[in-house]
């Protein structure tokens, strides 16, 4: 199907969209299938091969654990923190998996099975991309019966080798099926030109062909409420971040500060508040808690602190009723939607293949967007505010210390935070003409991805990564 603002924003589990949530879902797919075809109870044995990133910082980020629970039959926008805890502890305890049927216990198979049995191949990068993940399952005489190789592209994307070519095709009819498709912000404007509408409205219509109008406000406003439960939840966590970094939980501090020194919903605290929220989102996501994917893990606090910014900063939100809060809610998202399907066509939002202007960088534009279109910004401020703000996040690389997703990642998303804020407030001070083009900086940040060294990308083999001493 075309890329949607519901294929952008999904519920899922932390750390991370391409090394936790999408590998969890293609193993929960490997499952599925070998449970359909009939073949499920002459499984003996079970083997995964984890390549390139995924091998890397695998540990790190919880893709082996995620596995696990994806073999077992679940999929990350359904699990609940509790039953990730509880199945994770029974597979450790008893070194066997339920190999799709934990929901089911008489339809799986129990294998002895567990994260020390994969196969780590960090060196050895598949063709199609350096998220790989090959599953196998034998028959008792050593006979395959069924095997698969996925690749985790960044936000929970998933693909299967083999399938590329039909998948782009399905894609392309799919999108034929749009009332006013687009893959360039150029195509975008000349919808926005030639309808008169803005871009949050012709992302309207295309989800419309799909959901109704009922459904999809439903459906981004549940985005929302699960972004502010991922806050609350976040405030209320102290001690240090799992992992072995021991990085101290800062957003339940902060909150506390910020009640006994901002009474009045203050101004002047504006970027403490985001800078609050995104760390709240962040921290909650190390956590490997429930955060929503937007458009990657690694990124999910910049939209919501951004989305805070403007139900309670903006010029008149002071005053505004809850359905009008509402309406902010889903037109931003709309927006900021529209900027992500730029990123997902163009170029890529995974930190493994383009490094972190990938993700933070196109999440902060996506945040952007979102906010100069609900202050009342034209087409082409909202584009502006987009370009602005990847601009300044291009050659963003991605070292993580420990292949945790804490530092720099927890901090970074702050920052790109409030340089999405100021890139829509630019963007609106002006009256959207400008030299460069968001295509330009798409393509700009796709090609630079290509050219970064592999120790930028996710491999926890270069910079910050190796610099900085663990202890």
């Amino acid at each position: 199907m075309a890329v949607g603002v519901f294929d952008l924003f999904t519920v899922g589990l932390g750390p991370s969209s391409s090394h936790t949530v999408g590998p969890m879902r293609a193993a929960a797919v490997f499952a599925g299938e070998l449970k359909d075809s009939g073949k499920l109870a002459q499984v003996a044995s079970l083997r995964v091969d984890l390549y390139g990133s995924l091998a890397a910082t695998g540990h790190g980020h919880g893709t082996m654990t995620a596995i696990l629970l994806g073999l077992e039959g679940y999929y990350p926008e359904v699990i609940l923190p509790e039953e990730v805890e509880e199945r994770l502890a029974a597979i450790a305890d008893t070194g066997t998996l339920h190999l799709a049927g934990s929901q089911d216990p008489d339809g799986g198979v129990a294998l002895p099975y567990g994260v020390s049995d994969m196969v780590l191949r960090p060196l050895t990068v598949l063709p199609r991309h350096t998220n790989g993940m090959t599953f196998t399952v034998r028959d008792a005489d050593g006979e395959v019966l069924h095997a698969a190789t996925f690749f985790s592209v960044g936000g929970g994307f998933i693909v299967r080798e083999g399938e590329e070519d039909a998948a782009q095709k399905e894609l392309d009819e799919s999108k034929k099926e749009l009332p006013l498709p687009f893959r360039t912000a150029a195509e975008l404007l000349g919808h926005c030109a030639s309808k008169g509408l803005g871009i949050s409205e012709i992302m309207l219509l295309n989800e419309l062909a799909s959901r109704s109008e009922e459904e999809i406000r439903e459906g981004l406003l549940h985005i929302w409420s699960v972004m502010e439960g991922c806050v609350q939840k976040s405030i209320k966590r102290e001690g240090v971040l799992p992992g072995g970094l021991k990085v101290r939980r800062r957003a339940p501090d902060w909150h506390d500060r910020l009640l006994k020194e901002d009474k009045d919903n203050d101004p002047k605290y504006w970027q403490e508040w985001v800078n609050l929220i995104a760390l709240a989102v962040n921290e909650e996501n190390a956590s490997g808690g429930r955060v929503v994917t937007a458009p990657t893990n690694g990124a999910a606090g910049i939209i919501p602190a951004v989305l805070y910014y403007a139900l309670h900063f903006a010029p008149g939100m002071d005053k505004a009723s809850q359905e009008d809060r509402d309406d902010v809610v889903v037109k931003f998202l709309l927006a900021a939607g529209a900027v992500g399907v730029l990123y997902k066509e163009q170029a890529s939002i995974s930190g493994a293949e383009v490094g972190c202007q990938g993700e933070v960088g196109s999440a902060s534009s996506m945040a952007a967007a979102g906010l100069a279109e609900v202050m009342g910004g034209t087409p082409a401020q909202v584009e502006n505010a987009a370009e602005i703000a990847m601009e300044h996040n291009l050659g963003l690389t991605c070292d993580p210390i420990g292949g945790l997703v804490q530092i720099p990642c927890i901090e970074r998303n702050a920052i790109a935070a409030a340089k999405a804020i100021n890139a829509a407030k630019m963007a609106l001070w002006g009256d959207g003409s400008h030299r460069v083009s968001l295509d330009e900086v798409i393509v700009t940040m796709r090609e630079t991805g290509k050219d970064m060294s592999s120790k930028y990308k996710e491999t926890a083999m270069g910079g910050l990564a190796v610099n900085v001493v663990e202890c």
